[in-house]
């Protein structure tokens, strides 16, 4: 039988490639805010109602992820704050609910975005980041019926820094990360951080 695999925020840099990565082998519903498959991690009942609508799945992959840098003492600091807090939480909602829509042995792999060294105003994305991955270390210990999770770490992605108009060889291509995301879902690791 084909697996069936959601991706969330399958329209992105990163979710376009995944599920370029993906197709050929699987059966992949790519949902976002900006598709004909509309799921926004801010409103949990677009999530509940893509769970309801395509049924039981063998893996749940979210690269729906965004940040800001964010001067510590910048005026924008408590609205940025507020935001990352929202993909936290976003996330790990989507985690809880995924469980009881995934088949037995399926799995959940997440997006964090921890890069080697701080930057000035990465102090949001660190927060965010570290929390969601220690949140997924630990919330795999308790996952029943076979299924995994984990987490991919992409760090500065080509694409996105040919975008911000900041040097690209610093970057990772979306193709290459979009491996990351295939190896959690084919492979048998548990609670890792694929970085």
């Amino acid at each position: 039988m084909n697996k069936r695999i959601i991706v969330i925020g399958g329209t992105g840099i990163i979710g376009s490639a995944v599920v370029n990565a993906l197709e050929p082998k699987y059966e992949v519903i790519s949902a976002s805010r900006n598709s004909s498959i509309r799921v926004d991690l801010d409103d949990m009942d677009t999530v509940d109602k893509l769970f309801t609508k395509v049924g039981k799945v063998d893996a749940v992959v979210c690269t729906a992820q965004s940040g800001k840098l964010t001067p510590l003492n910048s005026a924008q600091w408590d609205d940025d704050f507020t935001f990352g807090m929202k993909k936290l939480t976003g996330q790990v909602e989507l985690f809880r609910r995924a469980i009881n829509n995934l088949n037995d042995h399926g799995s959940i792999t997440l997006t964090s975005g921890t890069f080697k060294e701080p930057l000035p105003g990465s102090s949001v994305g660190h927060i965010v980041n570290y929390g969601l991955e220690g949140f997924v270390r630990a919330a795999a210990l308790e996952l029943p019926r076979g299924i995994r999770a984990n987490v991919v770490s992409p760090g500065w992605v080509k694409e996105t820094l040919k975008i911000l108009g900041m040097d690209d060889a610093k970057g990772t291509a979306a193709n290459v990360v979009a491996q990351s995301y295939v190896e959690a879902i084919e492979g048998n690791m548990q609670g890792r951080v694929l970085i």
